[in-house]
Order: structure tokens, then sequence, then C-alpha cells
């Protein structure tokens, strides 16, 4: 019956399967969050309004790509399901193009930017029509509450390894494969991590099962579909909601290695990292962390990420028992709240407080771990609202849709990071005390205000934990009568 193949309990190798997806998908979104606007602006060489614009109109593209990704996708028959070929068929162009963005041609600065937009939006492309239908898929697999969040605790711990393998070993293996040339480490770094994430999506293609169909009597509406997400209360709060958590995290990553590099005080990093590596017996030198010849702003940036996301993992984990106990409401709002705090603290690091800024990277990634999951989960329920309330299930629409806020939070936050960097007057090797101000403002006070106004946009999400049960069990005895 379909609602107990719904409802059913999923193994914990279709956990990872599905999870290696978005660890596959976070190999190129970290980098683009992380890194690209420093790769635009120190390796490609073009200017950080300039690559701000083009984060604008390539993620604004990725917004207009994604519904129509959705309703591609709810349309799509094949015998693996509506989303799971999606993820096969984009794997292999996928682990292509997210190397090609990274690599710098010997153009002339024009050429460089015509080579720029057409890699950047073609990859804005592949990226919707591989992460659309991956993150419905996350909707069909089961129908369970309590598997759907373990579902995603899984998911998110392996996006934290990803995030690792990003934020604490990318920029050491720039340096090390470069030696000197930060564009060739680049494409010899972004071309191992695109042959893993290829490799990723074909095993999260064959590991996992849609379960969850919506009734075959549906007509297939677009019109009735983009009707029904405007009548989607939920729908319409998590759409902001994801445009300002974006524009928070586009604004505050994308900076946060200048505050390494221009900011915290170099002889400080020097000590900090060198007596690490000898509580480590040499462990860090021997991966290029520190040692002689290092770069101690990238090496201190790389190990504050890598035990910050190790922070966020024990986040993760916390984060599923607190929903169940708590609802996935008040634990998102207290995690946030958290996060906002801890991010504002970064204004008040002296340049030498390097210990302070590891700390403060602990806390908020612990507070953010709580938070990671919780979002994504809570579209699957906006999903099941549709259906329970609105008698309509478009699980790839619904997704697209929010999705959309996320890349229009991505383009307006790494359009507004690019802005403040030449506000303040940032300029590659000519840094001033007024961009190093920008700076400190673009990692603390700029990202915690949009923080603030994700808080307050949360308030207004109205499926409370009592509703999630009831939709799921009345939800369960609807599909009963599907296949009859």
């Amino acid at each position: 019956m379909q609602s107990s193949i719904s409802s059913s309990k999923v193994t914990f190798k279709e956990k990872i399967g599905f999870s290696l997806g978005d660890g596959a998908a976070n190999f190129i979104f970290q980098t683009i969050m992380l890194l690209q606007l420093s790769f635009y602006t120190d390796t490609f060489g073009i200017s950080a309004v300039a690559a701000g614009t083009l984060f604008l109109i390539g993620r604004l593209w990725g917004a207009v790509a994604d519904p129509i990704m959705g309703a591609i996708a709810d349309r799509t028959e094949t015998r693996w399901g509506k989303f799971r070929p999606w993820i096969l068929w984009t794997a292999v162009p996928f682990g292509i193009i997210g190397f090609l963005a990274f690599i710098t041609p010997n153009f002339s600065m024009a050429g460089k930017l015509v080579y720029a937009y057409i890699t950047y939006i073609l990859l804005m492309t592949i990226y919707s029509m591989n992460n659309i239908p991956y993150s419905a898929l996350s909707g069909v697999i089961t129908g369970d509450m309590k598997e759907r969040a373990s579902l995603f605790s899984v998911r998110f711990v392996v996006v934290c390894l990803a995030t690792i393998a990003i934020q604490g070993f990318a920029l050491p293996m720039v340096s090390h494969f470069g030696k000197g040339d930060s564009a060739k480490g680049y494409g010899i770094t972004m071309g191992i991590f695109a042959i893993l994430a290829t490799i990723f999506f074909f095993i999260t293609f064959f590991t996992t099962k849609e379960r969850i169909k919506p009734d075959p009597k549906q007509k297939t509406s677009l019109k009735e579909d983009l009707v029904s997400l405007i009548n989607n209360r939920p729908w319409v709060t998590m759409f902001i909601l994801f445009v300002m958590m974006f524009i928070f995290l586009a604004i505050r990553n994308g900076n946060l290695v200048y505050f390494f590099r221009y900011y915290l005080d170099l002889p400080s990093m020097q000590s900090f990292m060198d007596n690490i590596d000898k509580a480590l017996v040499g462990l860090l030198s021997a991966i290029n962390f520190a040692g002689e010849n290092a770069n101690y702003a990238d090496s201190t940036f790389g190990f504050t990420n890598i035990v910050g996301q190790l922070a966020a993992i024990i986040g993760i984990t916390v984060s599923n028992a607190l929903t169940i106990r708590f609802g996935k409401k008040n634990t998102l709002l207290t995690g946030f709240i958290l996060s906002l705090i801890f991010t504002a603290m970064f204004i008040i690091v002296p340049p030498t407080g390097i210990m302070l800024t590891l700390i403060l990277q602990i806390l908020f990634n612990f507070s953010w771990g709580i938070t990671m999951s919780i979002p994504w989960a809570m579209m699957a329920d906006v999903a099941d609202f549709s259906e329970w309330k609105l008698n309509r299930r478009s699980t790839g629409i619904v997704f697209a849709g929010i999705v959309v806020g996320l890349k229009i939070g991505l383009a307006l936050g790494g359009f507004i990071g690019g802005l403040i960097l030449d506000l303040y007057g940032y300029v590659k090797d000519a840094v001033t005390p007024t961009a190093v101000q920008g700076i400190r403002m673009a990692s603390s006070i700029y990202p915690a205000i949009a923080l603030a106004v994700v808080i307050i946009t949360l308030l207004f999400y109205q499926i409370t934990r009592s509703m999630e049960l009831k939709m799921q069990d009345e939800l369960a005895e609807k599909r009963k009568n599907y296949n009859k």
C-alpha cells in the first residue's frame, strides 16, 4: 500500500547515498560561497564590483531557471521516477562546468569577463538542473516526520564534511599544487573536487528510491501549481526566509577570507599556527597548514574553519533531538538568535585576537549547525501542507520556488558583499584602513542585520509541531486511496 511504503523506515545506506548528493553539490556551492569572490579579485583579476555584478546577474538567472526546472521535474516520467534521473543526467556536466568556472584563461580583461560570464551562467544553469530535482527528492523519499528529520541530519553531516574539504583544505591545496601560481592551483584543486562530485552524484542515483507520488488523478497544470504556491502561506514565509538567510551567508562567508588576510595580525597567526602545529606533532606542516613558506592567513583561515565545521556537526546532531522535543520552528529560532549574537561579536575581535576568532567561529558554527537541516525539512513539510490543505502536490515546483529565494539571496548577498568592499575602497595589494573597516563590518554587523530579518520572518511561519503530526497522519490515510 502507498501509505506503508511512504512511511517506512529509510535504511542508513540510503540516507548516506542521498546525502552524498548534497556533499557533491557543496564541493561547488561552498567554493562559490566562500572563495569565488576572492578568486575573481585576487587570482582571476577582475574588480570586486565587477565580480559582485556577475554574481547578481548569474544568480538571478539561476533564480529564473529554478522554477522552470521544478516544473519540468514534476512532469518527468521515467522508470527511475521524476527526480532521480536528473541527478544521473547532470552528474558529468556539473563536474565539467564546475571545473571550468575556476580556470583562469590567458585572455584580455574583456575576454576574461566574457569567459567568466559564460562559465558562471552555465554553472548556475547546471546547478538548477541538478539541485532542484535533488532537493525535491528529499520530499518523496519518506513521509514519516522522524525519518525525514533523521535523513536531513545525515545529509547535513555530509554537507559539513564537504564544507571542511572546501573551507579547510581548498586554499592549502591551491598553494600546494600552484607553488606560487594560484591560477594553476585552483585549476588542479577544483578538478579534484569536480571528479569527486561526479562520483558522489552517481552513488546518490543508484542508492535512493522515490516513494511518495502525487494523486494520479491530479492534473499537471503549471498555472494551478503557481496559484497553489501563492496561496500557500508557509511557502511564502519560507521564500522570504531563504532570501534573507542566503543574503546573510553570502555577505559573511564571502568576506571572511578577507578578514583573515587583511585584518588579523600576521605574526599572531604565525605564532598561533606554529603552536598548534607543535601540539599536533607536526601534522599541520605535513598538509601545508603551517610551516616553512606557508601562507599563514590562509592556513589559519583553513584550520579555523575545519574546527568550526566539526562544531557544526555537533550542532546538527543536537538539532535532531531538539526538533523532536521542541519542534522545528522553536529550535530554528533559537539557533538563529545564537548565530546572530556570535556573528555580531566578530566586530570586537582585535587584530591579535586569533584565539577569540577561533572561539567565536566554533560558537557560530555550533549554533548554525543547529539550524542547517531544519529549513530543508520544513520545505518538505511545505510540500505536504500543499497536498494536505490545497489538495495539490507539486514537490518539484514547491522546492524550486523556495530555492529561487536561495538564489535571489545569493545574488543580492554576493552583489552587496562585493559592493561593500568597493564602497570602502578595497584594492588588492593596496588595502587601506578604510577598506579594512569595511571588511570588519562585512564579516559582522552587516550580515547580522540580514539575520535579524530572518528571525523576524520566522515568527510568521504557521506549521506547528501539532500540525506536522496531523498532516502526517491524514496524508498517510489519503494516500491509501491513490492506487485503489
